[in-house]
This record gives structure tokens, C-alpha cells and sequence, in this order.
């Protein structure tokens, strides 16, 4: 099993732009300081209490084999959207949990097969999982995840807090014991019904969701009154069209789907096994009471985003960033993070089961002092070739060898640009990689190079001296053009990012990149007989636009938008998304020493 694979609102604040007057000349356009009230940069905060940190999650990875592109994708997708909360909200404290999902049948057996033992003979499970857990951890720092975060299923306070919840559950009559009958998938380690099951033509029945091969099989377990929450959950993600739970939306329909059986013969919500016998499962956490059965895997992995932030907490889970603003999940998990975490919550912190009848299902909501996740950001897969990456097949890309060869912060940018729409799976591509690599060199390395080097620096400043009005004026329209686009791109960004369309995000820069190759090229400021006043007015142009794409760039690539703002020659004040909101023509005038280096 692995679980791998908040929406904010916000308040506008009027930001001044600029309109501009002609002046007498003809030659050039002035700009004057007079705000227009229609045309604002519009800036972003969250509604939220600002003193609740905001609370981000990948899904933990089973470490029963090594890592695949899919793990560095989910990783990277959540540290983009952390680095992005950290960026426009600096004074709210960001959590970022990742991990490793480490009980189960497959890591059972998986250690097992590694011949790792331990002193007396036996199966060194423990071990197995400390050693691939250490690869996951290796592969975050390698590909400069910031998360604050590594969590364990096989940690200490992740056993106080299952142990918890699942006594607290029991107490209020949401757990019970009963013969548990149907299809079970080793791979999936989880229980499907008969309609989420198939038969393929060879007579094998596997799962629609995942395509995971089943088996039937009848045990003694515990069980949860997972039905008893359908008419609640149903109300939760119907409640708000416009900014629904699970983005995007298509899933969000997905989960009422699940919710809502096709046709009267298909059985609707049913109770879900909890436990397994102890004689079929012995890695993992004995159920509280009674050590002839394991607490079952998913309901175990699920409990860790709790955990992971301290539960069960001695104050408001507030405090510790509850409930999480933005889980980060495949779509072959989304049954069991839409689904059953959810309802696992309502059952914590609502009403008993005895009184959950009589209540409406707004109230068993309203009930729940454990808040359910704000928002599922739920993504499509990777491919090869159009085919799954497969061990057997071969086809599996290396994270780790990708970044050697292309280096860090370029696979980051090739996994958020081309995966960053999350609606369809997305087929990886070397070649594809290779020309996104280019054109990101292209659009950013080359033209920091092309405007600082020592021909136009020398040139712009004769310029500069020859300036009479400051530089307020604009003397060639495309460098109007690519000063208004540029002082536009962060709020064009900020509303691609809270409305969770990242690639759109990196597109938004992308275009004032190209904007601006085009101007130099255009106005060719290396040209003997370019005017040394627009060849100043270009350059500084270009210095502006620079800044602004490398503050936009810090959640994608920011080692790259690091060594750029470096090389611009900024203060750490002047690399904040505040300051780039509040760019104005002053900005242009302003002399910095600037570093030709190479970006990449």
C-alpha cells in the first residue's frame, strides 16, 4: 500500500499601476504617477487565521522498492506549493509532511526476500524499512524538497496516536467485530466489492480503481461504520460548485460517484474491514486489547497526517496546523483520502454512533471539532510511452539518475510544467525534457547574459549620462510593452497558484521571457548604431524583468532563482513577492552591480 501517488479565499488589495500621459515629443511616451482605479495588481492572503500554519501533505511513500519519477513528482508538486505559501505569506509558519508508509503485507514480504535477518535468525523487517526509508529521505534532500516534516509509520508517537484513535472509535461504537467477505488486492492491500471489481478475458478479476489483480477472501475483523457517513459526505463535497473540495473537479464528481452507486443492484456506502488476523498479518500495529489482530494498513497509513502534527494534541489542533489546507494525492488513492480519512475523522471528534441517526448531515459536520482537509489536490500519472511504468517492462525512470544528468532544477521545472494540470495523465519523455531544458536556458540563462554583458553594460552607461529627464521616459515602445507585462506577472501568477493551475503559473512567466528575448533581439542594444540612452533604457528594462521571473521562479526552481537574484545584485529585501508587488517606474532608474553568470 502506498499513499503515494486549501483552496484559500482571498482579499484584494488595491496596488497602484500607472497610466501614462504624451508628452510634447512624439519621440517617447512619459509616465506620471496617477493611479488608475480600474486596472489594480491585485494581491493575494488567505482568509484563514494567519496564526494556524498552514498545513501541507504528500502521501507517504511504501518503501518496499526503490523510488520511481512518480514519488519525485508528487514531492515536487508539494514543495512548489509550500515554497509558494512561504513566499507570499512570510509571516505564517509552513508544514510540509512527508514519509515513509512502512507496515504491511508487501513490506512483509518484501524484507523477507532481502535476506536481511537480524542477530537471532529472524526477518529484520525493522531494518529493511529503516534502510529504504532512508533512500526516500535521500531522494526529498536530493531534489531540495523543504519539508519539515519526515514521517514514519513505525515511529513512537505515530503508534500513541493510532492507538488513540482507535479506542476513541471504539468507545463511541463506530468499531465492531463481524465475518468481512470480498475481494482483496495483495498489491493494493485493501478490500474491494464486487462492482469495483472486474474480469479480464484470462479469467483473472481485478480492480477497476487500479487494475491491481483480487482475489476473494473471507476473514474475522473488525470493522468500521464507514456507511454511516455517506448522506455527511455526500453534503461535504456538494456543498460549494464553485471551489470544490477535491480540485480539480472532475475528481471531486469522481468521489460523489463513489458515494452514490450507478444503479439500485450496486450496494451503496458499505462498513469497511479495520483489522487483519494476526496469523495472515504480523507487521504492523497490534489492535488496542486484542494481539490476535493488526490494525489494518490504510486505516494505520491514513492516521499519520495526524500524528504527524502531534496528535492527539493538548490544545486546539489549530495550534499544530489542523486540518490540513492542501493534501497532495494520486487518483488511484482517492478513495481512501476522500473518502475514509474523512470519515475517520467524523467519527473522532462528532457524535457517538447511537446519536449519529437523528442528526442532519450539516450538523455532523458542524459537529466535528477535528476539522476535515480543506483541499485534495488530486493528480494524474505518469507514463512511458502511453504505458504504466512497470518493473517487469522496464520502463521505470530513475529520479536520481534524471537530476545528474539534467540537474535538479530542471527535472523540478519539466515535472511542474509539463505534470502541473492534473487533469490527464502525462506520458515522460526524455526528449521532451531535453527541449523544455533548452528553451528554459534559452529564455532565461542566455538572456541574463545577452543584457549584462560587457558591451551593453559599457554602452548603457554613456546612456545613462546622456538622460536628461531621469530616465522616466520610455524611448522605445517595446520596452513599454515588456515593462508593463513584467510588473503584471506576479499577480498573474499569484491567481494561476491559488487556483492550483501551476503549469499555468510557469506559462504566465514563460511569456514574459519571450517577450523580453524578443525586445533585445528587436531592439539590438549590442548594435553600434543603437541609441546609448534606449540601449540603457533596454537594459534596465531587462534587469527589472529578471527580478520579477526570478521572485515568480523561487517556488519552481530556486536554486536557479537564487544564483539569478545573486547576480542582479539584490538585497534580500528586494527579493520578496512584496517588493515585486510594489515595482514601480522608480525601479528602472535604480543602479545595481550586476554579475554575467551562467544559470545552468
Amino acid at each position: 500500500m502506498s499513499l503515494a501517488s486549501v483552496h484559500h479565499r482571498v482579499r484584494r488589495l488595491p496596488s497602484l499601476r500607472f497610466s501614462y500621459r504624451p508628452c510634447t515629443s512624439t519621440k517617447h511616451t512619459k509616465w506620471s504617477l496617477l493611479p488608475t482605479p480600474t486596472s489594480t495588481i491585485r494581491r493575494w492572503s488567505s482568509t484563514s487565521d494567519p496564526s494556524k500554519p498552514y498545513y501541507i501533505t504528500t502521501p507517504i511513500f511504501y518503501p518496499n522498492a526503490k523510488p520511481h519519477i512518480g514519488h519525485l513528482y508528487t514531492l515536487v508538486l508539494g514543495d512548489v506549493l509550500a515554497r509558494y505559501r512561504r513566499l507570499v505569506e512570510p509571516q505564517r509558519e509552513v508544514k510540509f509532511l512527508v514519509g515513509t508508509d512502512e507496515h504491511g503485507l508487501k513490506i512483509q514480504q518484501a524484507a523477507a526476500k532481502s535476506g536481511k535477518t537480524r542477530e537471532d535468525g529472524a526477518v529484520d523487517v525493522q531494518g529493511f524499512c529503516d534502510e529504504l526509508s532512508e533512500v526516500f529521505k535521500n531522494l526529498s534532500k536530493s531534489a531540495n524538497i523543504s519539508y519539515t516534516t519526515f514521517a514514519r509509520t513505525t515511529q513512537d508517537r505515530h503508534l500513541v496516536a493510532v492507538e488513540h484513535v482507535w479506542r476513541t472509535l471504539n468507545e463511541k461504537g463506530f468499531i465492531y467485530k463481524g465475518e468481512y467477505e470480498g475481494w482483496y488486492s495483495v498489491t493494493d492491500e485493501c478490500f474491494y466489492t464486487t462492482p469495483q471489481v472486474t474480469e479480464t478475458a484470462d479469467g483473472t478479476h481485478i480492480s477497476k480503481e487500479t487494475g491491481s489483480t483480487v482475489e476473494w477472501s473471507k476473514e474475522y475483523n473488525y470493522m468500521f461504520r464507514l456507511s454511516a457517513f455517506r448522506d455527511a459526505l455526500v453534503h461535504h463535497y456538494s456543498s460549494n460548485k464553485d471551489v470544490t473540495a477535491v480540485f480539480p473537479s472532475q475528481y471531486n464528481s469522481v468521489v460523489l460517484g463513489m458515494l452514490s452507486p450507478a444503479s439500485t443492484d450496486e450496494p451503496g456506502l458499505v462498513d469497511i474491514s479495520i483489522s487483519r488476523p494476526r496469523s495472515r498479518l504480523t507487521w504492523g500495529i497490534t489492535v488496542p486489547e486484542d494481539p490476535e489482530h493488526t490494525v489494518y494498513v490504510w486505516f494505520d497509513a491514513l492516521l499519520i497526517y495526524l500524528s504527524g502534527v502531534g496528535y492527539p494534541w493538548s490544545g486546539a489542533g489549530a495550534q499544530a496546523g489542523w486540518p490540513a489546507d492542501m493534501q497532495i494525492i494520486g487518483k488511484d488513492i482517492l478513495r481512501f483520502h476522500a473518502i475514509y480519512l474523512p470519515a475517520i475523522l467524523l467519527a473522532l471528534s462528532g457524535p457517538k454512533y447511537s446519536e449519529l441517526v437523528a442528526t442532519p448531515p450539516s450538523k455532523v459536520l458542524e459537529a466535528a471539532s477535528i476539522g476535515l482537509p480543506k483541499r485534495l489536490l488530486t493528480h494524474a500519472h505518469w507514463t512511458v510511452s502511453q504505458a504504466k511504468m512497470s518493473k517487469s517492462v522496464g520502463n521505470v525512470v530513475d529520479p536520481i539518475h534524471s537530476m545528474e544528468t539534467y540537474g535538479v532544477d530542471i527535472v523540478r521545472y519539466y515535472l511542474a510544467r509539463v505534470g502541473g494540470r492534473f487533469r490527464d495523465d502525462v506520458d515522460w519523455s526524455f526528449e521532451q525534457l531535453e527541449n523544455h531544458s533548452k528553451q528554459l536556458q534559452s529564455l532565461l540563462g542566455n538572456y541574463l547574459l545577452r543584457v549584462a554583458s560587457a558591451r551593453i553594460t559599457a554602452s548603457a552607461a554613456v546612456g545613462r549620462d546622456q538622460l536628461q529627464d531621469g530616465g522616466e521616459a520610455f524611448l522605445h515602445s517595446l520596452n513599454e510593452e515588456l515593462f508593463q507585462a513584467a510588473t503584471k506577472l506576479p499577480g498573474k501568477v499569484q491567481s494561476s497558484m491559488e487556483a492550483l493551475e501551476v503549469a499555468d503559473a510557469l506559462v504566465e512567466v514563460l511569456d514574459v521571457l519571450k517577450l523580453a528575448n524578443k525586445a533585445v533581439t528587436d531592439i539590438a542594444p549590442w548594435s553600434k548604431a543603437c541609441d546609448p540612452r534606449v540601449v540603457y533604457e533596454t537594459r534596465q528594462t531587462a534587469l527589472l524583468t529578471l527580478r520579477v521571473a526570478g521572485v515568480c521562479l523561487k517556488p519552481f526552481v530556486p536554486e536557479t532563482s537564487e544564483r539569478l537574484l545573486e547576480a542582479l545584485g539584490l538585497s534580500e529585501a528586494e527579493k520578496t513577492w512584496e517588493s515585486v508587488l510594489a515595482l514601480d517606474g522608480s525601479e528602472r532608474t535604480k543602479e545595481r552591480e550586476v554579475k554575467a553568470v551562467r544559470l545552468f
